[in-house]
């Protein structure tokens, strides 16, 4: 993480834990938790967040197009600058990959081949902070919507060493990184393996009938549980 007196993150709006309110520029986090907990939306929601403070968005999508992906963050802001934001559609199938494209909206897209494509996807997000320093943004949340489909075509090992770069290209322009995770989905080995390419754990679980949320990493302990709003 970046230390020094660059202006911190607050990501309180969606994540309600005390230490959320200052995050260091180039933070990584993994947020963890079961089917159905809404690691996918709180991703989204933390994306929304910092596009209404007008920072950048860079949103790496498995599984939706990337107009439904930019319009996931749009539809939560509609006051948000497209020009702001840029997705790296990193379905498989998803289109033709190589220079960027736009959105009807404004949105800049790039494209890689598959969730394999962890070449294709780096460039797209260098791409994208490119993209988005051009039009005089220096602040901004990347968010990875599905690390767990990026395991389904690759194996851990490439996965970590992937999040591992990433989180240091983070560092280097200064945004604060979220990347969801189906915890269920995989063996403790690998979440294990995967959780140290992060600075951070935010951990979402279901406890009669509602959802909590506790943030750990940043600090020498973990937060308490606490609610998340619906």
């Amino acid at each position: 993480m970046i230390e020094g007196n660059a202006a911190t993150y607050d990501l309180s709006e969606g994540l309600p834990v005390e230490t959320a309110q200052s995050i260091q520029p180039g933070t990584s986090l993994l947020i963890s938790g079961p089917p159905m907990a809404g690691t996918e939306d709180l991703v989204v929601d933390l994306l929304a967040n910092g596009a209404r403070r007008g920072e950048g968005t860079v949103v790496v999508t498995t599984g939706n197009s990337a107009p439904a992906a930019v319009a996931a963050v749009t539809d939560r802001v509609p006051e948000a600058d497209p020009r702001r934001i840029v997705a790296v559609d990193a379905r498989s199938g998803g289109g033709d990959t190589g220079g960027g494209s736009q959105t009807d909206a404004g949105a800049t897209v790039y494209r890689a081949d598959a969730p394999s494509d962890m070449t294709g996807i780096g460039v797209g997000i260098t791409n994208g902070f490119d993209r988005l320093a051009e039009t005089g943004v220096e602040r901004g949340r990347l968010g990875l919507t599905s690390l767990s489909t990026m395991l389904a075509y690759s194996n851990r090992e490439a996965v970590f060493k992937f999040c591992h770069a990433l989180s240091s290209r983070l560092e280097s322009v200064g945004y604060v990184g979220l990347f969801a995770i189906d915890a269920a989905a995989h063996d403790d080995q690998t979440l294990q393996v995967l959780k140290q390419a992060f600075d951070g754990v935010v951990e979402l679980r279901e406890r009669d009938g509602a959802r909590e949320v506790r943030l750990g990493g940043v600090q020498p302990t973990p937060t308490d549980w606490v609610p998340l709003a619906e």
